[in-house]
């Protein structure tokens, strides 16, 4: 499979396709600075991503739609050259309520459309306009609910995935891998005792042999095995070097010396949850 900067989209089994590496936009609202996202998201478009993930949780919907009808304004792209990719938050996950919450997100976004739409979670809360609902005691309010097990992966060389990887590859199945560099170390969902993914030895001597940093050798580690990845950022040069990962390739020896790392350490454990029913949520491949 032949990847460059300007040509990354691999195919979906309905005919569309999709950027293979996209630019996650997950910001908490309370620290979030007013701007970051919307001037992120136009660097990256600038850059030559054309595929941005967000979810209307993130409180910056708004603003991503407004750089993305900012680029299109200035002759930049074209709607159908971007790739967005909204989510259905735990609240709305009763059928009647998946359409109208859509259609808030389309509205926020000021856009007629979103390219892939998600569950953010596997789980439910309480429906209601309430995102976050807790009862007197400050604990979750959960909702059961008949779900699809249709959600994205965590995956990166810490937690490979094989397994799901070879059957999602027989049924032209594509992997989109969220935390693709393991570095948020948010002790409220994450599993801060895994060791840092970008220190790993490995990954910073294949860095110092091609002239890459450790992130980008595990961006290109994914994107060489055909899995789609939505690193974060609102540092615009971090954002341009993330994308940097087009004009090298790995080895297969390489390829199978980063294989080797696995640990199955999965980074992402959404501990805030783990009193739910049916926690833990994922199936460990």
């Amino acid at each position: 499979m032949y990847l460059s900067a300007a040509n990354h989209r691999i195919p979906l089994s309905d005919g569309n396709s999709i950027p293979i590496i996209g630019l996650g936009t997950y910001s908490q609202p309370k620290s979030a600075r007013k701007g970051d996202c919307a001037t992120s998201v136009k660097v990256a478009i600038d850059t030559g991503y054309r595929h941005i993930d967000g979810a209307y949780v993130y409180h910056n919907e708004h603003e991503i739609g407004e750089a993305i009808r900012e680029k299109i304004a200035e002759g930049k792209v074209r709607r159908e050259d971007i790739f967005y990719c909204g989510k259905l938050w735990a609240t709305s996950l009763v059928p009647e309520l998946v359409r109208p919450t859509l259609e808030k997100t389309l509205k926020v976004l000021q856009l007629d459309y979103v390219d892939l739409y998600i569950i953010e979670i596997p789980m439910a809360f309480k429906p209601g306009d309430d995102l976050n609902p807790r009862d007197e005691n400050g604990k979750w309010i959960y909702h059961k609910s008949d779900l699809c097990a249709t959600w994205e992966v965590e995956c990166h060389p810490y937690f490979t995935q094989p397994k799901l990887l070879k059957f999602c590859q027989q049924h032209d199945i594509v992997i989109v891998a969220y935390s693709p560099l393991g570095t948020s170390r948010d002790p409220t969902w994450v599993n801060v005792s895994s060791p840092p993914l970008l220190k790993d030895e490995l990954l910073n001597s294949l860095g110092k042999k091609y002239c890459k940093t450790a992130a980008q050798v595990i961006l290109r580690f994914n994107i060489q095995r055909g899995v789609v990845v939505i690193p974060k950022s609102f540092n615009p040069e971090r954002v341009k070097e993330n994308f940097q990962i087009f004009d090298f390739s790995l080895t297969e020896k390489e390829m199978k010396d980063i294989e080797a790392l696995n640990k199955n350490i999965r980074f992402v454990e959404l501990l805030m949850w783990s009193d739910h029913p049916e926690y833990p949520f994922h199936d460990e491949y």
